[in-house]
């Protein structure tokens, strides 16, 4: 039986994205929106899908996914209408109270988040909220410093499914919490800029609770034929909108129920013209 072709534009398309996506990551530069060279949330995963490859072979060690768009507050702020996901590594994560290094996320953002650690898979078709209460073993407060690849953050949906649901590191609590112990539907959430007020809001605004948006996630990667493990770490989404961060930037998250969570943003890097000898000229 003869094999269909190929569609050029399709293959080209989705693999010029990935290529500019990559060559941005690796270069520290934002490049150009990818939504002219893909179409629809389909190929905006297959780009995704080829980055996270990419980044498989060079040694990055996957730890779990974050679900991205949940909140109306941050929707309206990129004017996108439904959730995503991407991909958390293991050089991805932050200790609580740590720094960001200068330059490690290309324009950075950040935003409060419930994560959830697993202890069982979860392989259903379809999940319940008893599937997820089971299979999770406890909660943390997080910071997520979502960046974007993408020139000014001028993003459509799909260009930030491509470009790994625009994550870029985040920072977990380390006071466990059952879910048993903590409502997270109403848990209140304060973010702090040095103890200024910077974003609020709940549980509530996370798709109506955290749980709906990590059992969509659920759902979804299991149709994508790569469920969710026992010891992956979900980041569930903002419970409020996003803030920009600058270098110097001290932020601190209080979740009610699951405690605080902090990050600092190293101070910007010097700019240098050349090398700089031990008596002070330039070589």
């Amino acid at each position: 039986m003869p094999v269909a072709p190929a569609n050029p534009r399709t293959e080209t398309g989705v693999g010029a994205a990935a290529r500019r996506l990559l060559a941005a990551h690796a270069s520290r530069t934002p490049c150009a929106p990818v939504r002219e060279l893909i179409d629809g949330p389909d190929e905006a995963y297959a780009v995704q899908e080829i980055v996270t490859r990419s980044w498989l072979a060079a040694g990055r060690r996957p730890v779990g996914r974050k679900i991205g768009l949940t909140s109306q507050g941050v929707q309206d702020q990129l004017g996108v209408s439904s959730p995503d996901f991407g991909v958390l590594f293991s050089d991805m994560a932050v200790p609580d109270g740590g720094e960001v290094p200068a330059g490690a996320v290309l324009q950075p953002r950040a935003e409060a988040e419930v994560a959830l650690v697993l202890e069982r898979d979860l392989t259903h078709e379809r999940h319940t909220v008893a599937d997820l209460l089971r299979a999770t073993a406890f909660a943390l407060p997080a910071i997520e410093v979502v960046g974007s690849r993408i020139r000014d953050w001028d993003i459509a949906l799909t260009d930030t499914v491509a470009d790994n649901a625009s994550c870029g590191m985040y920072v977990l609590g380390n006071r466990p919490t059952r879910l048993t112990e903590v409502d997270l539907r109403l848990c209140g959430m304060v973010l702090e800029r040095r103890g200024e007020q910077v974003s609020t809001g709940t549980g509530a605004a996370c798709l109506g609770h955290p749980l709906n948006a990590a059992l969509w996630l659920a759902d979804a990667l299991v149709r994508c034929g790569q469920p969710l493990r026992a010891g992956d770490t979900v980041l569930t989404g903002a419970l409020g909108p996003m803030v920009r961060t600058a270098p110097g930037d001290v932020l601190e998250a209080r979740i009610a129920g699951l405690g605080d969570v902090r990050v600092a943003f190293a101070p910007e890097e010097p700019a240098h013209d050349g090398a700089t000898s031990e008596e002070g000229t330039t070589t």
